[in-house]
C-alpha cells in the first residue's frame, strides 16, 4: 500500500521511491538497438532507376528500387523503424514474441529483425497470402498465423499478444510515428540526394502507394519540411476504402473485401493514413496494376510485385497529363517488392482468368502513351 501524505510539520517524512531498474534487461536492450543498427549501417542505399521515356518529352520517370534491401521490399526500413521504435518503449522484450498483423512483406521484414535480435515472431496474415512470402517468414523462422478474413487480423493478433506476453507491433498504426521524417536518411530524403544531379532534381510529383499509409505521410511531411513544391499522389486499389475515406473525409468508412493487390489497401482507414498530407489520390483498377507491372518489365526488364504497378500505372497517367500541358519535370515512384514472390498471381494468365481480370484493354493504354506520348481517351 503507498503511504499517505503526511502532513507539513517541519520534520523530514519518507520518500515513496520505486526503483523498476533491470541491469540485465537493459544490456539486452542495448545489444538488441545496437544489431538493428549496424543493420542499417551496413545496408547501401538502393538504386533509383529510370524508365525509358522519350528525351524529346522533357519529362523524366524514376522508380526506387526498394527490393533491393536484405529483405527485398520497403517494408525493410520501416520494420527496421518500428523495431526501433519498440525496443526503445520498452515494448519488446527477451523472449517473448512479436506478433505482427501483415499480409505479407512487412512480416517477412520483422521476421527478419526479430531472429536478428533473438525473439520470437508470428505473422498474422490472410490464407490468400502468396506461398514464397509464408517461406520467406518461415525461413527467418517467424511463423504463420492465418485468418479467412482479413478484416479480422487485428483481433486475432490482439489476442495472441495477450495469449503469449508478446508484443503486437501494429504497424498500421505506429508506421507514421516510428520513421524520422525529417531526415536520417529516410526514403523520402534520399529520392532527393539522388536526384541531385538530374536535370530537374525536384519532382514534380512522388507516387506512392498506401498500405499502413506510413511511407506516404513520410514522404509528404518530409516536402512540406524542407519547403519543396513537390506533389504527393497515392494511388489505391480495388478493395481499399483510403480513396474513398480521403475523397469524402470520412474516416469511419470501411469496405467489405480484401485488396487483391498484396501489400497496398485496406478495409478500413488505418491510424497511420495521414489524409491532410496528401495533394491527389487516383483509384486504380487491379487490372491496370498487372497491366502496368508487366509493362515495366518489358520496358526495364525488371519484375515487380503488384503494388508496383498501381503506382506505375498511376505515374503514367501523370507523365502523360504532363506532356499534354507542355510541363517539363520529373515524376518518381516505387519499386515496393520483386515480382518472383508473385508468379502464381500477377504474372500468371490463370490466376487473372480466376479472378476475372483482363488486362487487355490497360496493355494498350501504356502501348499507346509510350508510342505516342497520349493517353487513350
Amino acid at each position: 500500500m503507498t503511504p499517505s501524505p503526511t502532513p507539513s510539520t517541519g520534520r523530514i517524512t519518507d520518500t515513496v521511491d520505486i526503483d523498476r531498474s533491470d541491469a540485465a534487461y537493459r544490456a539486452w536492450l542495448k545489444e538488441a538497438v545496437r544489431k538493428v543498427q549496424a543493420d542499417a549501417n551496413r545496408s547501401a542505399d538502393t538504386h533509383l532507376l529510370r524508365f525509358p521515356l522519350p528525351e524529346a518529352w522533357d519529362v523524366d520517370l524514376y522508380l526506387k528500387d526498394e527490393s533491393t534491401h536484405p529483405t527485398g521490399s520497403l517494408k525493410h526500413r520501416l520494420a527496421r523503424s518500428l523495431f526501433l521504435y519498440a525496443l526503445c518503449n520498452g515494448w519488446i522484450r527477451p523472449g517473448r514474441p512479436v506478433i505482427e498483423a501483415s499480409s505479407g512483406s512487412t512480416a517477412v521484414s520483422e521476421a527478419y529483425f526479430a531472429a536478428l535480435i533473438g525473439v520470437p515472431f508470428i505473422a498474422v496474415m490472410p490464407r490468400t497470402t502468396s506461398a514464397e512470402k509464408c517461406r520467406l517468414i518461415e525461413f527467418h523462422g517467424g511463423r504463420c498465423h492465418f485468418v479467412d478474413d482479413s478484416r479480422t487480423m487485428y483481433e486475432a493478433s490482439i489476442a495472441l499478444a495477450a495469449e503469449t506476453g508478446g508484443h503486437y507491433m501494429d504497424q498500421f498504426t505506429y508506421a507514421e510515428r516510428a520513421t524520422d521524417w525529417r531526415g536520417n536518411n529516410n526514403i523520402a530524403e534520399s529520392i532527393f540526394r539522388q536526384l541531385r544531379l538530374e536535370r530537374f532534381p525536384e519532382p514534380a510529383w512522388i507516387v506512392a502507394t498506401a498500405g499502413t499509409g506510413g511511407t506516404s505521410a513520410t514522404l509528404a511531411r518530409y516536402v512540406h519540411y524542407r519547403q519543396y513544391d513537390t506533389r504527393i499522389c497515392v494511388a489505391d486499389p480495388e478493395n481499399s476504402c483510403f480513396f474513398e475515406g480521403w475523397s469524402t473525409g470520412d474516416p469511419d468508412v470501411t469496405c467489405e473485401r480484401g485488396s487483391r493487390i498484396e501489400g497496398i489497401g485496406r478495409p478500413r482507414m488505418e491510424p497511420s493514413f495521414v489524409p491532410g498530407a496528401v495533394d491527389r489520390m487516383m483509384k486504380v483498377p487491379d487490372a491496370a496494376s498487372v497491366a502496368a507491372v508487366r509493362a515495366l518489365e518489358t520496358a526495364i526488364g525488371r519484375r515487380a510485385g503488384g503494388s508496383t504497378g498501381t503506382g506505375l500505372w498511376s505515374a503514367l497517367r501523370i507523365v502523360a497529363e504532363m506532356v499534354a500541358e507542355g510541363r517539363r519535370g520529373s515524376v518518381v515512384t516505387l519499386l515496393c517488392d520483386p515480382g518472383d514472390r508473385y508468379l502464381d498471381k500477377y504474372y500468371s494468365d490463370a490466376w487473372l482468368a480466376r479472378q476475372g481480370l483482363d488486362i487487355a484493354p490497360y496493355t494498350a493504354a501504356v502501348e499507346t502513351l509510350l508510342e505516342t506520348g497520349a493517353w487513350p481517351a
